[in-house]
């Protein structure tokens, strides 16, 4: 067997708290979706030096641990269990991680936990589990627990204690909430604006900054983007199109953002985050004038939303 702290680092690429999402007080509570869950097998690791080789009652142990998780999620009327149609083979602790999470999404899984447990002396083990969301391959829960003893009645009490936190965190993750990004637009106010038409750099620009803060929301697990189509941009004057457009596709809020030209090597960014079934302004920010030409307004952008959206989430 092969310890599952390297699969633990691999897929932990992100923050350990799921922080929520921005909701306006008196907004109507809706129903979450119950997560779908695919529970991969523990690795075991034997690191006591004692001299008894103990392989096969252990194996049975983790087994048993295993098959009871698989029941306690099952049973938890706050989750969904899905197995694969290729398990037990596919989720053994030698399954890589881009492979887990291609199998959980597969399966219509949203969380795959993962975990190992190591033998330290001998009353004392170590069992490390991990809940990971599977679209953004953020880390929605992780813990070291310790328990002592190496028989089947510590083995039971650790696994209904480790079942329980698991089941406890994923069922209370914030549910991600529908986001409509919009492409971001260009409003020139520079000497040359009256006299030249926006340029393939610049429609490149654009594209670059929303695609850029597209990636940067969606690793973040606090938001689902939903489909808008490329050329859906809000219009002058227009104050809600946005809103409407959200509406439309079912999404809970909508961002906006425009790339300010104030000369050709100098810019703004500015984004605006609205509720859309109030309308209600949830956060905006202003980057202030930088510097650089249309092909930096993609880092511009993703370091603004990152700072005054996202805070620490996403590094």
């Amino acid at each position: 067997m092969i310890s599952h702290s390297r699969l633990l680092r691999h897929l932990a690429i992100a923050s350990l708290i799921f922080a929520p999402g921005f909701r306006p007080a008196g907004a109507e509570p809706q129903s979450a979706p119950v997560p779908a869950v695919v529970v991969g097998d523990f690795s075991y690791l034997d690191t006591s030096g004692e001299p008894t080789d103990q392989s096969a009652v252990h194996q049975r142990r983790l087994q048993a641990f295993i098959a009871a998780l698989h029941r306690d999620v099952a049973a938890d009327q706050r989750l969904h269990l899905r197995d694969p149609s290729c398990a037990p083979s596919c989720l053994s602790a030698d399954t890589s991680p881009d492979q887990l999470r291609r199998i959980a999404r597969e399966a219509g899984a949203q969380v795959v936990v993962i975990g190992s447990i190591q033998k330290m002396s001998t009353l004392v083990q170590w069992a490390r589990a991990a809940a990971i969301d599977v679209a953004s391959n953020r880390v929605i829960f992780e813990k070291l627990f310790t328990f002592r003893g190496d028989n089947d009645e510590a083995w039971e009490r650790a696994e209904t204690f480790v079942s329980r936190e698991i089941r406890d965190a994923v069922a209370t993750a914030p549910a991600p909430l529908r986001l409509a990004l919009l492409p971001f637009t260009l409003e020139d106010t520079s000497a040359a604006a009256g006299a030249v038409a926006e340029t393939e750099s610049d429609l490149k620009g654009l594209t670059d900054a929303t695609e850029a803060v597209r990636q940067l929301l969606d690793r973040s697990g606090r938001y689902r983007l939903v489909e808008v189509n490329a050329a859906a941009k809000p219009q002058n004057g227009c104050a809600d199109c946005e809103l409407r457009l959200a509406q439309e596709l079912g999404a809970d809020q909508s961002l906006i953002g425009v790339v300010g030209r104030t000369s050709r090597t100098e810019y703004t960014i500015r984004f605006q985050l609205r509720d859309a079934k109030t309308g209600a302004v949830i956060a905006t920010g202003d980057s202030g004038l930088r510097m650089g030409a249309n092909y930096s307004w993609g880092r511009g952008a993703v370091r603004l939303v990152q700072e005054r959206l996202l805070g620490d989430e996403i590094r």
